[in-house]
């Protein structure tokens, strides 16, 4: 059974630091990959992985929603390797201020595959993890 990437961490970070870290492009870049993202909605963006520590792959995505300090959504399509087949997905990121930090929350919904969930599942646990190390390092 296929089933929703959802993920959350605590980050003892204001909501501001937690959604620069998910709204400026040389931010994202730390924790994810290179990108072109702009917080505006319908802005189409990709993100590029780096060839040098895997096959490169670009991600194409949407900005579906966004609501500052709250919400942000986009669409997430790219096609696996050689393979004929493509993930058609939408990432929702929410964050909740809570306990003098900030609540951030990841839904990734729209696998048809279970292979393709796991290696989602896989991916934004190791980038949840740069995430908050990237934060903690950065803005201190």
């Amino acid at each position: 059974m296929v089933k929703d990437v959802k993920q959350t961490i605590f980050l003892s970070r204001p909501l501001q630091d937690v959604w620069d870290y998910l709204t400026k492009p040389e931010l994202i870049e730390q924790w994810l990959t290179k990108n072109n993202f702009l917080p505006v909605a319908g802005h189409k963006f990709q993100f590029s992985s780096d060839p040098e520590n895997c096959e490169n792959q670009i991600t194409y995505c949407e900005v579906l929603e966004i609501i500052p300090l709250q919400k942000l959504s986009y669409s997430w399509k790219h096609s696996k390797g050689n393979i004929d087949r493509t993930v058609d997905s939408v990432v929702v990121w929410t964050l909740l201020e809570k306990n003098n930090g900030t609540e951030l929350q990841l839904e990734h919904s729209g696998f048809k595959l279970q292979e393709d969930y796991i290696a989602h599942n896989n991916g934004w646990t190791e980038c949840l993890e740069k995430f908050s190390n990237s934060l903690s390092v950065t803005k201190n």
